[in-house]
C-alpha cells in the first residue's frame, strides 16, 4: 500500500481506509484503485477485522475517475483497463466477508457515487452532495449504473443518471443511497458508533449473512427461501451460533471465536 494514496488504521476490529488524494478530490486513479483492491484482499483474510470504513481525506469523499490521467493515456486499451480495474474493486467490496461502511463528506460523484452505492451501508454529512454527472460531458455513467440499480429503485437511479445534477444529502437519504445524514461535526462519531456496533458481532455470522444477502437478491422468491433455509441450517451448526444461543439462554455476554 502506498501511504501517499491510501491510509489504513485499525482499532478494535474496525479498519478505516482513507482515500488520500486530497489535491484531486480523491479521484480514482489507476494506482489508487489498485491500492484499495490490494488492501481489501488483505482484509479479507484478516480475522481481526470485522468492519471496514471507507472515507476520503481533504475536502471531499471522491470525485470519480481521474479523467486527466485517462485523457493523458488516450488509448482505448487504457480506458478498458481503467473501467475493468474499477469494476473489480467494487466487486471486492461486495464480496468482502465483512460489512463496509462509506463515510461521506463533500462530494461523491461518478465512480465516487458508485463507491458509496457499492458499500453495504453509508453515512454522510448533511452538506454532502452526490451525482453521476457523466451525461453532462458526453460520457454516460454506465459502470456506476450497475451499483446504483442494485442499491436504488429504478426511477431513483435514473434520476441521478439522466439529470447529472448534484443531489443533496437529504434527498440521498430519502431514496436510500445513504442510511443517515448528520451534521458534519458528528459524522466521525456516528460512523464510528455504527462500526463499533457491527464489529461487536461474530465475524463468521457477519460473513454468512452478507454473502446470503447478496445471493438471495438475485433469486426468485421460492429459490431465495430455499437457499436461505439451508444457510440458516448451516449457520446453526457454527460454533458462534451455538455460543450465541447458549449465552442468550444463560443471560450472559457471548464470547465469539469469529470462526
Amino acid at each position: 500500500m502506498s501511504e501517499a494514496l491510501l491510509l489504513r488504521s485499525d482499532s478494535q476490529g474496525i479498519c478505516t481506509l482513507t482515500l488520500n488524494r486530497s489535491d484531486a478530490y480523491n479521484a480514482l486513479s489507476m494506482e489508487l484503485m489498485q491500492a484499495i483492491s490490494t488492501e481489501l484482499d488483505q482484509i479479507k483474510d484478516d480475522i481481526e477485522v470485522r468492519t471496514v470504513i471507507i472515507k476520503g481525506g481533504g475536502k471531499g469523499f471522491c470525485a470519480g475517475h481521474d479523467l486527466k490521467q485517462m485523457m493523458d493515456a488516450g488509448e482505448e486499451a487504457y480506458y478498458q483497463s481503467t473501467f475493468e480495474t474499477c469494476s473489480e474493486m467494487m466487486q471486492r467490496i461486495i464480496n468482502l466477508p465483512i460489512p463496509v461502511i462509506a463515510q461521506v463528506h463533500g462530494v461523491a460523484t461518478a465512480a465516487g457515487c458508485q463507491l458509496v452505492a457499492s458499500c453495504d451501508m453509508a453515512v454522510c454529512a448533511d452538506n454532502a452532495r452526490f451525482a453521476t454527472p457523466g451525461v453532462n460531458i458526453g460520457l454516460f455513467c454506465s459502470t456506476p449504473m450497475v451499483a446504483l440499480t442494485r442499491a436504488l429503485a429504478p426511477k431513483h437511479a435514473m434520476e441521478l443518471l439522466l439529470t447529472g445534477d448534484l443531489m443533496s444529502a437529504e434527498r440521498a437519504t430519502e431514496i436510500g443511497l445513504v442510511n443517515w445524514s448528520v451534521a458534519a461535526a458528528k459524522l466521525d462519531q456516528l460512523t464510528l458508533e455504527l462500526a463499533e456496533k457491527i464489529a461487536s458481532k461474530s465475524r463468521k455470522t457477519l460473513s454468512i449473512g452478507k454473502q446470503a444477502f447478496y445471493q438471495q437478491t438475485q433469486q426468485p422468491l421460492s429459490d431465495a427461501y430455499q437457499y436461505c433455509s439451508k444457510v440458516m441450517t448451516d449457520n446453526m451448526m457454527e460454533n458462534d451460533a451455538q455460543e450465541g444461543i447458549d449465552a442468550f439462554i444463560g443471560k450472559r455476554k457471548p464470547v465469539w471465536s469469529h470462526r
